[in-house]
């Protein structure tokens, strides 16, 4: 039972002039429900209201002379700047946990930011998951030469229309560059390791192997375009070692490296040469130069004979010294560029590198091989030693076969290679055997045609550099151009 104590007329009536402070909150609230005002010109402010409060004299109550509505008046302060203070840690909590909690945020943000993968050494991450968005690197991007009555090709860039056209064949642009880039990068990796005393047999497996892996090959869809080409020294191509070749890579050699790779078909025929002596170092430089003049001067609507011409005028104008022996350096006139088609190596359309071929046009949304053999021979090859390389012929319509060890061979080619170029290796590594005679028969009747390899006389010296350029509507795209070559 609560003890009832009346109360003096003067304390109801302090009473009543505290309590509407305490229950509006005055400037205090309002102050606080300010919007927008920052937390910390609320807590100054609150604090500075507070000290003004606490330093205010009773001088109304000590005018009264009643103790005990002096005693009223500092009960009531003191609760109302300890309802301020309590106010005040509460805010100041609910400000430390936004502060923890936004923190939080930004670690756990943080936390979800996955930074780009990066390659293996040595490469083993397939590109499309390198770059899973699908954007990956672009080529060398170069105008087009200015026509023969001296006009830019400038415009080209800027045409909505032209841009628009190159837009719709994105995805084809797509899958060349994706392709390059499993190129650059495997061939990176093998200027990296690759050294005399190594068998043929063991670089090309090595380097296939690579490139297997950074394509992610998956049957028709994407892999090796073509066999590792690495002719050496008066070889200039179509030269891959068989099963049991004992060739050994030498100090003195002069190796071709040509490989391909390719996506949906849209294939990179790209190739280098490596060498050991700096002996050989002017016959690279002329055909890397010859190269790089040819591809400069090819373009949408330019004639292939004026690409050949420059390209001949270029070569011819370097001499090298071998052993004491001065060599002018030759284009090899029998061995060409060419156009690329979609699984097609091999187009159509020739692209010469001495003066005098086709007066045809390149065109617009073409790929090509521009691809030049520099030699100290005689400047022309002819086929010698065993063949490794094979195709389907690409116009053959219906033959009949009576042979069923060969028909079981063409089935297994067309399941694994269709139109693309194969070695006998690749048929081994399928798990045929005894298939020779079967290959034999396959290139009589004119389904499967032979590549053997392509010879200059012996004691001479060859050179190969090789890139794949798209004739884009905008632009003319070395696709397959690199840091090294």
């Amino acid at each position: 039972m609560r003890h009832f104590v009346p109360r003096s007329p003067v304390m109801a009536q302090l009473q009543r002039e505290v309590e509407p402070q305490l229950l509006n909150g005055g400037d205090l609230m309002e102050e606080r429900e300010e919007p927008g005002a920052p937390g910390i010109v609320k807590k100054r402010r609150r604090k500075k209201k507070r000290r003004n409060k606490i330093s205010t004299p009773a001088g109304t109550n000590e005018a009264e002379g009643d103790g005990e509505a002096r005693g009223v008046v500092d009960v009531t302060k003191q609760l109302e700047q300890q309802t301020v203070e309590d106010k005040e840690r509460e805010e100041d909590g609910e400000e430390d946990g936004d502060g923890e909690s936004s923190a939080g945020k930004k670690k756990r943000k943080k936390k979800k930011k996955k930074g780009l993968k990066g390659q293996t050494d040595p490469p083993s991450i397939p590109i499309c998951e390198l770059y899973p968005s699908g954007d990956f690197p672009k080529g060398e991007e170069c105008e087009y030469p200015p026509s023969k009555d001296g006009r830019s090709a400038a415009w080209r860039t800027t045409s909505e229309e032209k841009r628009a056209l190159d837009m719709a064949n994105e995805e084809m642009w797509s899958d060349f560059r994706e392709a390059a880039e499993a190129h650059r990068e495997v061939r990176t990796y093998v200027r990296s390791w690759i050294k005399p005393g190594m068998t043929m047999i063991d670089i090309c497996e090595k380097l296939e192997d690579c490139s297997r892996r950074l394509i992610k090959e998956n049957g028709l869809k994407a892999g090796l375009a073509f066999p590792t080409g690495c002719s050496i020294n008066h070889c200039a191509a179509h030269y891959t070692p068989n099963a049991g070749d004992p060739t050994v890579l030498r100090y003195d050699d002069v190796c071709k490296i040509d490989f391909g790779t390719h996506v949906n078909g849209r294939i990179i025929d790209c190739a280098f040469t490596v060498t050991f002596n700096p002996k050989y170092d002017r016959l690279l430089e002329a055909v890397r130069d010859a190269t790089n003049t040819g591809i400069k001067f090819a373009g949408i609507d330019v004639r292939l004979c004026d690409v050949g011409e420059t390209i001949q005028e270029v070569m011819e104008s370097y001499e090298v010294e071998i052993d004491g022996k001065t060599y002018q350096v030759k284009p090899i006139r029998n061995l060409n560029g060419h156009s690329i088609g979609q699984y097609r190596i091999h187009s159509g359309k020739t692209v010469p590198i001495v003066k005098g071929g086709e007066a045809t046009r390149m065109e617009e949304g073409e790929a090509y091989a521009i691809e030049t053999f520099g030699s100290t021979g005689r400047g022309a090859v002819h086929d010698d030693m065993e063949c490794s390389h094979y195709m389907k012929n690409f116009n053959v319509g219906h033959v009949s076969i009576r042979l069923p060890r060969a028909k079981h061979l063409l089935n297994v080619i067309n399941e694994n290679f269709s139109t693309l170029a194969f070695c006998r290796r690749w048929l081994d590594r399928l798990g045929e055997s005894k298939y020779l005679m079967a290959l034999k028969n396959l290139s009589d009747l004119g389904l499967i045609d032979p590549y053997p390899p392509l010879c200059d006389i012996k004691g001479s010296y060859t050179a190969q550099y090789e890139h794949t350029i798209l004739l884009r509507p905008t632009y003319k795209e070395v696709v397959s151009r690199g840091d090294d070559y």
